[in-house]
């Protein structure tokens, strides 16, 4: 299983997350069509973790365009700018931020590709 329960190609390696700590295991589901929930799948992974802003951001923004429009790109950080400048760059660029989970070293964003 990929960090955070996320799956698909990761870029940078290193940290993972256990599924017992906090950030860490299977994220939520969302509604399927006929089969009810599904788990939430990451298309690319971005470890961040030991890099200052803003380089989570520019490797989000070069990376995002990597997977495709509507599929879901998974952000590790652990500078403290991160936790409001990820939301922010996704409100500015019009990327859904799915959700934000809080782990013992930092943050992991879940962000849709909207265009």
């Amino acid at each position: 299983m990929d960090a955070v329960g996320w799956r698909g190609r990761r870029r940078s390696g290193g940290h993972s997350l256990p599924p017992g700590e906090p950030g860490g295991g299977q994220l939520p589901h969302e509604q399927g069509g006929s089969g009810g929930d599904r788990p939430l799948e990451a298309t690319l992974t971005i470890d961040a973790l030991g890099r200052k802003c803003p380089i989570p951001i520019i490797m989000a923004a070069e990376q995002i365009r990597d997977i495709p429009v509507g599929g879901l790109l998974a952000l590790l950080a652990d500078d403290p700018a991160a936790y409001t400048d990820v939301p922010s760059w996704c409100r500015m660029k019009s990327h859904e931020l799915v959700d934000r989970y809080d782990h013992a070293t930092g943050w992991a964003f879940l962000i849709r590709r909207s265009y």
